[in-house]
């Protein structure tokens, strides 16, 4: 399998990520009658994220997990650009956030870097690049947006990550607010999953 046709035929796959907010948006976006694995049930630790753009990250992971796994692996990268702030955190959006994953640290740091140049919030996007790997080294990737802007204070515990300080164009609730079922009708992730629904067969 090295084509993203073969997709249909699968009934196992490999969600690149120990990150359990990603693990479970990325799964429900699949068929459910494909099995899905983390790097943890094969005792992988996700690869050092040194490529400069969403796309290569994700490339990078699904690459190195689904060689090791030797089953096809999805992954993604994705992360808050802030307008005001030069699009920052961009690609570091998780490292924001520091070793221990905390991204209160990161929401901090955002709104200590807006409130300097005297703005309460700012036009932003989520960015998301999903890609898909086979065992052989082939991949592809695809990329989602959603724009919109961030806000403070934060608002919501139902999101991970940024979700409570971000706000879509056209919605007055924070991702952090917002269920998961309907933010995962909106989200960046989900446009980005969007141009690869049509080779996965959910009949």
């Amino acid at each position: 399998m090295n084509n993203l046709k073969d997709l249909k035929k699968i009934d196992t796959i490999l969600i690149a990520t120990n990150n359990p907010g990603k693990f479970r948006e990325i799964k429900e976006l699949l068929p459910r009658k494909i099995k899905c694995f983390s790097p943890k049930d094969f005792n992988l630790k996700e690869p050092k994220e040194t490529a400069k753009t969403f796309k290569g990250n994700a490339r990078l992971k699904s690459t190195y997990c689904a060689k090791l796994a030797g089953m096809i692996a999805i992954s993604d990268d994705s992360g808050l650009e802030v307008k005001d702030l030069d699009n920052q955190p961009g690609i570091y959006s998780a490292r924001w956030a520091g070793k221990s994953k905390n991204f209160n640290i990161a929401i901090e740091k955002v709104k200590k870097l807006l409130f300097k140049k005297k703005l309460l919030e700012s036009k932003a996007n989520f960015t998301c690049s999903i890609s898909v790997a086979f065992p052989s080294g082939k991949a592809f990737q695809v990329v989602g947006k959603v724009y919109g802007k961030i806000c403070f204070p934060p608002k919501g515990k139902k999101g991970f990550g940024y979700d409570p300080i971000f706000v879509a164009d056209g919605e007055k609730k924070t991702f952090g607010q917002l269920s998961p079922r309907y933010k995962n009708r909106i989200s960046h992730r989900y446009k980005a999953f969007e141009q690869l629904k049509k080779y996965f067969n959910f009949n």
